[in-house]
């Protein structure tokens, strides 16, 4: 049965392992302050307590403890829910963790950082993908931070019965563009997660900088079932985000997993060129020194995938966040999705999720409505418009290859570790 749910969401601006003690009762009065205003579910960045960035000295068990029985006041004394970012000590190890704290002040349940990030892995262990946790506001599936660019790590929470999606996060930047911080997954990929599972994703992220070379995002969110993002956050101020979200009403139809054979490696690149009409290709693939074809005949698809390791697939699979893993384990190097979804934005933001999360090429044919290509950083490359039928592009096998997003951090290495069938 469908609820309302208030979530608020504090994006906090960084601070320093050292300067926890100072910062964390201005952000204890940020919890009762949103609680007061009317949210049952507060969520925190990853790292609160004591930050994101540790380093390697051993971090203080009793502060830690400390913190937690502050939160844990606070949920008894406001009836709200809270779910906060804290490193979590165990005997033989410490984790990137969230701590769900009841509306009783109970402890429900915690979730550790699986797809450990860039230094992350210095300091931490790699936790596994957990069941949902119940509370008094419902299910809650807890991923932190690069769990949300593994799209099985999601799903696989909705299958086991979370309402929502929640994730603690530190979103970082390049800071390429100043007035413009990009990060993929606050860009493009958390809506994605949201829609593809039918549930809302709520995220809490900092801003400014820590230890003077991590530099933070903003654009913390609340999206809506339906990918909607209701409510955002800037990208250089602290602020409190409330939006009363729809819990319980989540129907997602998913496809079933495939069990592609291993897909033949190409090394050598080619120009392909792509078109969703009826096209006599003998002398425009001679002017544009095409390879290859991919068309919506899927005779035409035959040779480009023996000759390029690509996989023709519909939107079931397009659509489920599942779908494609098992192929890009299998090797694939290139996925043409024939399409019939009359959504144009959806169907382009869907193409550019699956090629960077998965670092692949993405040809998007919509039979006698366009073609368009996406690169494994996610971008469009092009495609076609107007009178212009028939686009192409440099497919390079050897971009599908490098799968490291970020220092030791190996995005196949990570839907390895999440897929179905061991999560």
């Amino acid at each position: 049965m469908s609820r309302q749910v208030t979530a608020a969401v504090l994006q906090l601006a960084a601070h320093e392992r050292a300067e926890f003690r100072q910062r964390w009762p201005l952000i204890c009065t940020r919890i009762r302050e949103a609680a007061t205003a009317g949210a049952n579910l507060i969520v925190l960045p990853e790292g609160t307590a004591p930050a994101y960035v540790i380093g390697k000295e051993p971090v203080d068990g009793e502060l830690l403890q400390a913190a937690l029985d502050d939160v844990q006041s606070l949920a008894r004394s406001t009836k709200a829910v809270i779910v906060y970012g804290s490193v979590r000590l165990t005997t033989h190890a410490q984790y990137n963790s969230a701590y769900v704290i009841d509306s009783d002040g109970s402890i429900a349940g915690h979730a550790d950082k699986c797809f450990l990030w860039h230094f992350d892995r210095h300091w931490f262990a790699a936790g596994s993908v957990a069941a949902p946790i119940a509370t008094a506001v419902g299910n809650l599936g807890v991923l932190i931070c690069a769990d949300g660019r593994i799209p099985t790590i999601s799903r696989t929470l909705v299958d086991r019965g979370a309402e929502m999606l929640v994730m603690p996060t530190a979103w970082v930047t390049s800071g390429r563009h100043p007035e413009e911080l990009e990060n993929v997954q606050a860009d493009l990929l958390a809506a994605v997660r949201a829609r593809e599972n039918g549930v809302p994703f709520i995220a809490a992220n900092k801003v400014g900088i820590e230890h003077q070379c991590v530099a933070y995002c903003g654009k913390s969110q609340i999206i809506t079932a339906d990918g909607s993002i209701v409510a955002i956050a800037s990208q250089h101020s602290e602020e409190t985000l409330a939006y009363s979200i729809t819990v319980g009403d989540t129907h997602v139809t998913r496809a079933p997993v495939p069990s592609p054979p291993p897909a033949p490696q190409r090394s050598d690149d080619l120009r392909i060129a792509i078109t969703a009409d009826d096209v006599d290709m003998r002398d425009i693939r001679t002017i544009i020194g095409a390879d290859e074809v991919i068309s919506c005949d899927t005779r035409a698809n035959a040779p480009i995938c023996d000759a390029a390791a690509a996989a023709i697939v519909t939107d079931e699979l397009v659509s489920d966040p599942g779908g494609l893993a098992p192929f890009r384990l299998a090797g694939y190097q290139l996925i043409v999705w024939q399409s019939a979804l009359n959504d144009e934005r959806w169907m382009q933001t869907l193409a550019r999720a699956r090629a960077l999360e998965l670092r692949l090429f993405v040809v998007v044919i919509k039979r006698g409505r366009g073609a368009f290509a996406v690169d494994p950083d996610g971008t469009i490359i092009c495609g076609t418009f107007g009178r212009l039928r028939v686009a192409n592009f440099a497919f390079s096998p050897a971009r599908t290859r490098q799968t490291m997003v970020a220092p030791a951090t190996d995005i196949v290495a990570g839907l390895e570790s999440a897929s179905p069938a061991t999560a």
